[in-house]
C-alpha cells in the first residue's frame, strides 16, 4: 500500500465513494451506520476525514451557503483517484490475507 490507512479511514473512504456527490458530515455518518450498525460521533468522522484530505485520498469542496443553515456553507467530500487506488490495494490485500482462512477454520467456527 502506498500510504498507511486505518480501518476507520477505510470505512470513511468507502462511505464517501458510495455517497458520490452527496458526501457531507451527516450523510457520511448515516452511511456508516447503515454499513456497520455503529453510530459514530461527528468528531470520529471529521478527524479522519481531515487526514484523508491531507493524504489526498479525498477532496473537500465548499458548497453554496443556504438560508436553512443560517448562511453557512456545507462541505462535501469527493474521493480522488489516489483514494480509489488505495481502496483497490486494500481490497486486494484483504483477499490475499483471507485466502484459505475459511477452509482451515473448524466447521462450527464458520
Amino acid at each position: 500500500m502506498s500510504r498507511f490507512m486505518t480501518r476507520n479511514e477505510e470505512i470513511l473512504l468507502l462511505a464517501v465513494l458510495k455517497l458520490r456527490n452527496q458526501a457531507y458530515g451527516v450523510s457520511i455518518r448515516k452511511q456508516i451506520q447503515k454499513d456497520t450498525g455503529d453510530v459514530w460521533s461527528f468528531a470520529s468522522i471529521y478527524q479522519p476525514l481531515d487526514l484523508l484530505v491531507r493524504k489526498k485520498y479525498v477532496r473537500r469542496i465548499k458548497g453554496p451557503s443556504t438560508a436553512v443553515r443560517g448562511g453557512k456553507s456545507k462541505f462535501f467530500y469527493e474521493i480522488t483517484p489516489d483514494g480509489v487506488r488505495s481502496l483497490q490495494e486494500i481490497n486486494e490485500t484483504h483477499c490475499r490475507v483471507w485466502s484459505g482462512v475459511l477452509d482451515i477454520l473448524p466447521e462450527k467456527e464458520r
